[in-house]
């Protein structure tokens, strides 16, 4: 056992890990490009943009250069009450690239925070109209953080169990948007106190990299939006390019209310989220009543160095260049999905954009705590890439970096695994 590794088992507790089976966390001592640099020297790709946020890689020198600059001028401060040029810069900047025409950003620093943000303005909005409206409405199989409002918004499982009592309830819409679900749906619109609807567009990431059809969300949020009902788009994954369009909103027909963004917003480099709305919905808020103000702030709102960093990674992400590069890494998703199909035991296999994934075919019923996933990871590990399946769903996420040869030693891992499937 690694020094780090002894030091780490004597102090620290890891998220979404199970001490009790032993499993030793990686030492990565440093990062560049696509690649996790090992304490006992060996170089690992992280296949997976360190859970979905480094979409430039590690160590891009354009953001170093950013923070560092940034640092110099201003390091923080508080945002209520305050303001800095690269909390109004940043926000100028995504009220123009988001689709469906937002005015307004309120800064969190994380994607659950985001997620928390747009209930809460949800609900309070309807109370300033005068109505006492709680119900949230979201899909089936969605995730959308680990907070207590959040949590009680995704699907419910073995990572809210213990709380099940303490949650909210919501009301659940399939990604079929089949005729009892429309029906269902009608019917949520005219109960009058329905406050919300919250979906993830286009593919659900930790409900197990789910493709959803765009046109499934419309006909629900048509019908929601005619009854005045809140609409969320939880972009958090799917933001900045993931699924090959910019943001996965604007294949949608139907705008939703409210964006929330995070993750890639900084490339991973620092903590930042951000709700976007339009002018309507914060002018409801604005009043000599002061209990009609939106009490809800984080100690590193609109920290200075993250936008910073986040205004020089959008324009990494809308540069040609980088755009070239989601379409060859897209392009050869879509072609290894191919071959995928070719091998017994995985069923699924899809892409979307810069996402691959597929089930794989196992005895084992335990979802997402069941024993393959943690074998696979570490027989990818072994492969050298990085890949944490979401139980029986193997998925694969690369930074933009990742090279053709990249590609080809993750596609390799990955083939290999299947053929010892048969």
């Amino acid at each position: 056992m690694s020094s780090l590794i002894a030091r780490d088992r004597a102090v620290v507790w890891h998220p979404y890990t199970q001490a009790g089976f032993g499993a030793e966390p990686l030492a990565v001592v440093g990062a560049q490009g696509s690649a996790l640099m090992l304490e006992d020297g060996r170089s690992i790709l992280d296949g997976i943009s360190s859970w979905w946020c480094c979409l430039h890689g590690h160590g891009h020198p354009a953001l170093i250069k950013a923070a560092h600059e940034q640092f110099q001028k201003l390091d923080h401060v508080l945002f209520a009450g305050v303001t800095h040029e690269p909390a109004v810069r940043l926000a100028e900047r995504l009220c123009e690239v988001v689709p469906h025409g937002f005015q307004r950003a309120f800064y969190t620093d994380n994607g659950s925070a985001a997620i928390e943000v747009a209930i809460k303005l949800a609900v309070q909005a309807w109370r300033h109209r005068g109505e006492k409206r709680v119900r949230v409405v979201a899909l089936e199989g969605g995730y959308h953080g680990d907070t207590f409002g959040a949590m009680a918004a995704g699907a419910r499982g073995v990572f809210s169990a213990p709380f099940e009592n303490m949650l909210f309830s919501v009301e659940r819409l399939s990604i079929e948007g089949s005729e009892a679900d429309i029906e269902r749906c009608e019917a949520l619109c005219t109960s009058g106190d329905v406050a919300c609807f919250v979906f993830e567009p286009l593919i659900q990431g930790a409900g197990g990299m789910r493709c959803i059809d765009p046109g499934v969300i419309d006909e629900y949020c048509r019908r929601f939006k005619a009854a005045g009902i809140v609409c969320i788009a939880d972009e958090v994954m799917t933001g900045f390019g993931r699924t090959g369009e910019l943001f996965a909103s604007s294949e949608l027909r139907v705008a939703p209310d409210l964006i929330c963004l995070s993750k890639g917003l900084t490339s991973g480099t620092l903590p930042l989220a951000v709700t976007l709305c339009r002018d309507d919905l914060y002018r409801e808020f604005i009043s000599a009543d002061h209990s009609k103000t939106f009490f809800h702030g984080h100690t590193y709102t609109a920290n200075p160095i993250a936008c910073a960093v986040a205004l020089a990674s959008l324009d990494l992400t809308i540069s040609d260049e980088c755009h070239a590069s989601r379409k060859r890494i897209g392009e050869a998703h879509a072609r290894f999905v191919d071959i995928l199909w070719e091998c017994h035991g995985v069923r699924d296999a899809r892409s979307l954009g810069t996402i691959l994934a597929f089930d794989v075919v196992t005895s084992d019923s335990g979802g997402y705590t069941n024993s393959f996933a943690q074998n696979v990871r570490d027989y990818f590990i072994d492969q050298g890439v990085l890949l944490r399946p979401l139980g029986n769903v193997v998925y694969f996420m690369p930074p933009y970096s990742f090279t053709d040869d990249e590609l080809t030693q993750a596609y390799t891992a990955i083939e290999e695994l299947c053929v010892g499937l048969n």
